[in-house]
């Protein structure tokens, strides 16, 4: 596609004054079908062209619109989830071409090197702006077809080849078309949002967002909920459904487009006095190996404690803590000594020093066994029965699912955005979803080609309808 581009350079004409009609009318076609490149790169273009037939066929468009200059990338920026930048790669085209005829029918030849040269660089820059657009949209061509973006590298130099390979050969399918586009969960929203309370964790998401390759991504988009004070909280999602993205937007580390209200309180307004009201526990704990855990623990107290407390206050919620986790016993104990459960259990304690009131855990079983993964969410279910919430991520629900009260369920949509497709108890995941284990739930979410059943777009749909009827 990116060969297709008009050049103010190496044109098919020397551009004399005084051409025969036939070679005029010979150069009016090039130049509007392919490009005005220079007579060795036809063949170039049309295979491109070509090739750019059976992708648009493929992805549900009309074939023949390939062929047509700015046609051709106002639908594909249409077809990739990207039709402001289809739009305005079209309008360029459309300029190049007009550009180039005028300097096809100068007829004034005192005059003619000057307005070439005008011409020219008014040409190169033009096809500089277009080259990014198109760029933009052969990258989201690219996750269409679901390749690794180390395609854009032929996209950009030869582009034949993978358009002809892309159009022609049965291997390469797109994720979706054109028209099922019009139909998915990326372009439904449930237009209701979760009540503020004075209590509780209240959740209205509207889209967190990344720019990648001058392109505004979609991380996250529609995700409202509101959790009561001690509920235990499952999250669940594929890989790439957007889990830490959401928790790291609830605790306020990335901060996306979203009212975040903890007991009554805007997380985001009023971060600073709140970020130790929250406690998040990441995958890879950050505890240096040479302390002992009472060392560790209180230097965690002074960090995440009020200024206002003495040393006698800081060491008597150390050793609370250390009694609430089962670490009093190795308190003296080098952590780089320490098993792997007692570990996960100073990482955690380290983050409830403070005592917050939301507490959130990345993966806290990982790596632990099942006998000390149930001990350890035992101990998180006494800290929720204390009116605390705690959401966690776990990749193994279902040995621990009977502690839960509620279930996160996150799926990505066709355009690979993270989206709601369940909030609500246990018991009513397995019967909104139709399966029994929590496994079975994320499997039925994820796409097919990551051994799911691809049926994501179909519950954000259903959920957002069911929370429209609420």
């Amino acid at each position: 596609m990116i060969a297709c581009i008009p050049s103010g350079r190496d044109r098919m004409m020397n551009f004399e004054v005084k051409k025969m009609d036939v070679n005029k009318i010979v150069s009016v076609f090039t130049i509007f079908f392919f490009s005005s490149q220079p007579s060795y790169l036809l063949i170039w273009s049309a295979l491109s062209l070509f090739g750019m037939y059976g992708i648009f066929r493929k992805c549900g468009l009309t074939p023949w619109h390939a062929l047509i200059p700015c046609l051709r990338e106002a639908d594909l920026g249409r077809a990739v989830g990207m039709e402001r930048e289809g739009r305005i790669a079209a309008m360029l085209h459309g300029i190049l071409i007009v550009m180039n005829w005028i300097s096809l029918f100068i007829t004034d030849a005192s005059n003619l090197e000057n307005t070439l040269t005008f011409l020219d660089l008014g040409i190169i820059l033009v096809t500089i702006i277009q080259f990014i657009y198109l760029v933009k949209i052969n990258l989201a061509l690219i996750e269409v077809f679901d390749q690794k973006k180390v395609w854009i590298l032929l996209w950009a130099t030869l582009d034949f080849i993978p358009a002809v390979l892309w159009g022609w050969v049965k291997k390469y399918q797109p994720l979706w078309t054109a028209e099922e586009m019009k139909h998915d969960a990326s372009s439904f929203f449930s237009g209701s949002k979760a009540a503020v309370l004075d209590q509780g964790l209240t959740v209205n998401l509207e889209e967190r967002t990344a720019t990648e390759f001058f392109k505004k991504k979609y991380l996250l988009r529609d995700i409202h909920m509101y959790i009561q004070p001690g509920h235990m909280v499952l999250l669940l999602g594929g890989s790439g459904a957007g889990k830490t993205t959401y928790l790291n937007a609830v605790n306020g580390y990335e901060q996306a487009k979203a009212e975040v209200v903890l007991n009554g309180h805007n997380m985001y307004k009023e971060y600073k006095d709140m970020m130790y009201d929250i406690g998040f526990v990441p995958q890879q704990d950050l505890m240096r190996g040479s302390d002992t855990v009472y060392r560790t623990l209180m230097d965690a107290a002074t960090l995440r404690l009020p200024s206002d407390f003495t040393k006698a206050e800081r060491e008597a919620r150390v050793n609370e803590v250390m009694d609430i986790f089962g670490l009093t016993p190795v308190k003296n104990n080098l952590v780089v000594k320490l098993s792997g459960g007692q570990r996960k259990r100073l990482s955690i304690a380290m983050e409830f020093i403070s005592n917050p009131t939301l507490f959130i855990l990345d993966e806290p079983d990982s790596g632990l066994d099942g006998v000390m993964a149930r001990e350890l969410f035992l101990q998180l279910r006494q800290i929720a029965d204390q009116g605390k919430i705690i959401i966690v991520i776990t990749h193994t629900p279902d040995r621990v699912i009977d502690l839960f009260d509620d279930v996160i369920v996150l799926a990505k949509d066709a355009n690979r955005t993270g989206r709601l497709a369940w909030y609500g108890s246990i018991e009513d995941a397995r019967e909104f979803f139709g399966k029994e284990n929590m496994e079975e739930i994320v499997k039925s979410v994820n796409r097919e080609e990551e051994g799911g059943e691809g049926r994501a777009d179909e519950f954000i749909m259903k959920y957002a309808e069911v929370q429209q009827n609420v």
